[in-house]
């Protein structure tokens, strides 16, 4: 199992963000994390990438027990995020976004070259179609940004990839291409945890369902067989 997070427990004054909720995930699965607003899911994936630090409960990534205490050190283990804002600079071209900050230090063009030999090969093996490289990512649609996003994400060869609401405000095309994108990182042996309130893309994409509510886990459902009736109604604790 490449990610196990138990009992995990998060506090903020008198609201118990995180009741003892937990998750697993294994190299090759999506498992998509979903729940009603306040549910938990933000502040587990918080805790997860280093963002927040849980009051309670274990991690184990690879099958050893590690603490994360900032993203840095999630990074580190080759756990990356791809959070909702993208982070990405519209100013400058999709090259110069993929290695923002680990730039290739040389005094010649030869670094320039060879970042943008190494964007045109990382992206066309995840099939992303852009045009143009030197292009600015201010040019680009939004499935093309949230693509140069997780290709950024994959450069540091990462072991898990979350996506934070991937296909949020994206067009039946876009989101298309970026759900096709999900199964490329499965089919690369990816562990992918992602959170999302889109029922269809997370059926049309996922290995796993886990519901949470109000902190706690109340489900953990094979998307094969998983009908909506039952993933709605784990989400609003109705009676299916």
């Amino acid at each position: 199992m490449t990610l196990e997070a138990f009992d995990i427990t998060k506090t903020y004054g008198a609201v118990r963000a995180l009741d003892g909720a937990s998750l697993t995930v294994a190299a090759g699965e999506v498992v998509a994390l979903v729940g009603d607003n306040g549910a938990g899911k933000s502040t587990l994936v918080k805790v997860v990438s280093g963002a927040v630090q849980p009051d309670g409960g274990t991690l184990t990534f690879l099958e050893r027990p590690v603490r994360v205490h900032r993203p840095s050190d999630a990074q580190a283990l080759g756990i990356t995020t791809v959070f909702q804002d993208l982070a990405l600079c519209e100013n400058l071209d999709v090259v110069a976004n993929l290695f923002l900050g680990v730039e290739r230090r040389s005094f010649s063009v030869l670094g320039e070259l060879a970042m943008e030999r190494t964007a045109r090969d990382l992206l066309a093996s995840l099939d992303v179609r852009i045009p143009d490289v030197r292009a600015p990512v201010a040019m680009l649609s939004g499935g093309q940004r949230q693509s140069v996003a997780i290709a950024r994400a994959l450069l540091g060869e990462p072991k898990m990839v979350i996506l934070d609401e991937p296909t949020a405000a994206l067009g039946v095309e876009q989101t298309a291409q970026v759900l096709d994108l999900v199964r490329r990182l499965r089919e690369r042996g990816l562990a992918v945890l992602l959170i999302s309130h889109n029922l269809v893309d997370v059926r049309a994409v996922s290995d796993r369902i886990v519901v949470l509510r109000l902190g706690r886990n109340v489900a953990d459902l094979e998307t094969a067989t998983a009908s909506q009736e039952q993933i709605v109604a784990a989400i609003t604790g109705a009676v299916p």
